[in-house]
């Protein structure tokens, strides 16, 4: 239950987080594309992979800690963060198939949901 609470927690920060750096580099770049979006992805890309490594390989973080950064925060700042670093684990893991068919089928399976979810939408 601890954790469950430490990853909501997380999530409250890291969502908070995400929308005010949307709004600020929206605000210095304008919403011509989706910089604020494409800014967060990179970032939380950046931190998910940093702190995993951190948080294994180089600290020993307690797993509540790293289930309220990892899953909760970086999960509320960007959920392309966790495919991301899947994504890189495949990759180093020799396994170039299977990181490339999760590549493409999350591209076009999200894409192809929002697509649907906003059909559904707008028949309601």
């Amino acid at each position: 239950m601890n954790q469950l609470l430490a990853i909501a927690a997380g999530g409250a920060l890291g969502s908070m987080a995400r929308y005010g750096m949307s709004v600020g580099v929206y605000a210095l770049l304008g919403r011509g594309f989706p910089y604020g979006t494409l800014a967060v992805n990179v970032l939380g890309c950046l931190l998910m992979g940093f702190l995993t490594v951190l948080f294994l390989e180089r600290l020993s973080v307690d797993g509540i800690w790293r289930a309220a950064i990892l899953i909760g925060v970086l999960g509320g700042f960007t959920t392309f963060s966790s495919f991301s670093i899947e994504t890189f684990n495949l990759i180093e893991s020799g396994e170039l198939v299977k990181a490339g068919l999760n590549m493409a089928l999350s591209l076009f399976l999200c894409i192809m949901a929002t697509w649907l979810g906003a059909i559904i939408g707008r028949q309601l």
